[in-house]
């Protein structure tokens, strides 16, 4: 009898020694509970999760404390099995990683639903998938991330039927796209993780949008993969706050994989900003990337397909297209081939990119493979080639920006400035779509020879896409800037505030001879004017790129001012930007401006990318 009343108090003893540990603060402030709760630290030293929805905490006071949001979900799990069954089928990942910190004598997890979910997925392993920018959407000029769920039985082939999870913004169907900028860029969308077929999202940004993907297989044990999803069910009503710079997609993608393991630290680092291409950099530093696999875009094919056919087979093609009867001429049995298919992928491109009719084109469709399907030929069109660099070998996308400048009727000034994001025309191309602009928060000040200071030029967005014409694409371009700079006036520099846009036609290769001419629309208010400014005029530019290092470039502009002070203004550069390496350049230039007066500028700048 003495011994069992001196086992049960051994037993009362270390149960209380346990609830004394569940108010542990170390395991409060653990990285792993603060990550299973998305905690972040305030600029008070306070805890905040970045989850909005009260049912995702089970404290009232959960969102802003750890601990007490700790101890209410030991309570939930320990105050009976009812309470446990329903508390650790809700919070599964919670459940599992505390039974292992705990080691009390907690049941395994039974949760008929999750067990169901989980047969389903069949879930083996990760991979990152990074769509590149798409130039003409708001919320994709940076590029997009999500996770496909790999299945143990998937092959190559079944790719395309496997789960993908994503992080996206739930904007107001009445915005449009420049209300859908603006609530973007703070945060009033709710985002929400959800479960899709990948192939949904293959067809949306391959095809519909026409942008290339990159598909990261990562270093992640099964087991891990599980961890990972036992979070993602805990999330799937969970909604915050959503943030185009930094709280995006892939910023949340990232708080989701670092659940895998206990010591991964994969969002610490993105306290201002998180671009796409920066976050998989970030895995590759984990050493958690494999090589990527690339998938061509339906644009990217088809402009390749198009280079393997003369102006006449193109022709011939298109003529086919219009339901017109094929013109077999002199052509080979390959050439005959390469029209048929080049017209069905055409025309099939079309179909989707201008929301052509079904019933008038599906008929025509039908018509060409069954022409080409007499022919028992291997297709002759090669596919295209894997670009030499993906994403995350690009240069960072923050850069720092040391300059000298001599002006002809200025002080000489040393200038210090600061990009936040992402990429500009004469950067290092590497990783880049070629053509494309995004700066974003562009700040430059200077610090003139008899040690005056002054902000050069604060740039909120300077966004520009040079889509050129080919045989196959008719394409438009564009631009966007807007923000304040200082400009040529009585022996000074007067301040502006602009905003600018243009339109027109880009000629060439980006990868290496472009040329581009916009017309162009501005608005101007400040000192530089004494009233309200409407400027009309253009622009244009070529630039060569030599090689990846190596980028040349001429541009300039004019525009008309409706202005009493001066008729107009103008301005011409000639650039050269050396990349050093990845993340350093050596940039040059020569420059004209003329508003009120004039001035000749010649400038060095050293670019540190991070």
């Amino acid at each position: 009898m003495k011994k069992i009343f001196f086992t049960l108090l051994v037993a009362l003893f270390s149960t209380h020694l346990s609830a004394k540990s569940f108010d542990n603060s170390a395991l409060a402030t653990h990285p792993y509970w603060l990550k299973l709760g998305h905690y972040r630290s305030t600029t008070l030293s306070n805890w905040k999760s970045e989850v909005d929805s009260a049912g995702f905490f089970l404290s009232p006071t959960g969102k802003v404390n750890p601990i007490d949001e700790l101890n209410a979900t030991i309570n939930a799990f320990n105050r009976n099995q009812t309470s446990l069954q329903k508390y650790s089928c809700q919070f599964p990942a919670r459940y599992t990683w505390l039974k292992s910190k705990i080691k009390n004598n907690w049941p395994a997890l039974n949760c008929s639903e999750l067990q169901a979910w989980q047969q389903i997925i069949n879930p083996q392993g990760v991979t990152l998938v990074f769509p590149t920018a798409f130039m003409n959407s708001p919320s994709s000029m940076f590029g997009h991330t999500l996770l496909r769920i790999d299945a143990k039985d998937q092959t190559r082939n079944k790719e395309l039927i496997a789960f993908a999870v994503n992080f996206a913004a739930e904007p107001d169907a009445s915005d449009n796209a420049a209300m859908y900028a603006l609530k973007g860029l703070v945060g009033s969308y709710p985002g929400k993780f959800s479960l899709m077929p990948y192939y949904k999202k293959v067809r949306e940004y391959n095809d519909l949008e026409s942008r290339d993907i990159w598909e990261y297989k990562l270093n992640l044990t099964e087991q891990q993969v599980k961890l990972v999803l036992l979070h993602l069910w805990e999330l799937q009503n969970a909604t915050f706050d959503y943030f185009f710079i930094d709280e995006n997609c892939s910023y949340q993608l990232l708080a989701l994989l670092q659940l895998a393991k206990e010591e991964l630290n994969l969002t610490s680092q993105f306290n201002m900003q998180a671009i796409p291409s920066d976050t998989v950099a970030a895995l590759r530093d984990n050493n958690l990337l494999q090589a990527p696999n690339y998938r061509p875009a339906f644009g990217t094919k088809l402009y390749h397909y198009s280079t393997q056919l003369s102006d006449q087979q193109l022709s011939d093609a298109r003529a086919l297209m219009q339901g017109k009867p094929l013109n077999t001429r002199n052509y080979s049995e390959q050439e005959l081939v390469a029209i048929l298919e080049m017209a069905y992928e055409w025309l099939n491109f079309e179909f989707y990119d201008k929301a052509l009719n079904r019933e008038e084109i599906a008929p025509r469709l039908t018509k060409l493979l069954i022409m080409r399907s007499k022919y028992a030929v291997p297709s002759p069109l090669s596919k295209p080639a894997k670009p030499n660099a993906s994403p995350e070998q690009g240069h960072g996308s923050s850069r720092l920006l040391v300059k000298r400048v001599h002006n002809s009727n200025l002080q000489h000034t040393t200038n210090l400035a600061y990009r936040l994001a992402y990429h500009d025309l004469l950067d290092r191309p590497a990783g880049f779509i070629p053509g494309a602009q995004i700066s974003f928060f562009d700040l430059e000040t200077n610090l003139t020879d008899n040690s005056n200071t002054h902000i050069e030029h604060f740039y909120l967005l300077d966004a520009m896409s040079l889509a050129p014409d080919n045989r196959v694409f008719d394409s438009y371009s564009w631009n966007i800037k807007m923000g304040f700079d200082r400009q040529p006036s009585q022996n000074k520099r007067s301040g502006r505030f602009f905003t600018k846009g243009g339109y027109g036609k880009s000629y060439g290769n980006p990868n290496s001879v472009h040329g581009y001419v916009l017309g162009q629309l501005e608005l101007n208010s400040g000192d530089i004017t004494n009233q309200l400014s409407v400027g009309i005029g253009s622009e244009a530019g070529v630039i060569w790129q030599a090689n990846n290092n190596h980028k040349l470039a001429l541009t300039g502009n004019v525009f008309w001012l409706s202005d009493n002070a001066a008729s107009s203004h103008s301005e011409a550069a000639l650039v050269w930007n050396y990349a050093v390496s990845r993340n350093v350049a050596l940039r040059s230039q020569i420059k004209y401006e003329k508003w009120h007066s004039h001035n000749t500028s010649a400038s060095v700048a050293m670019q540190f990318y991070f």
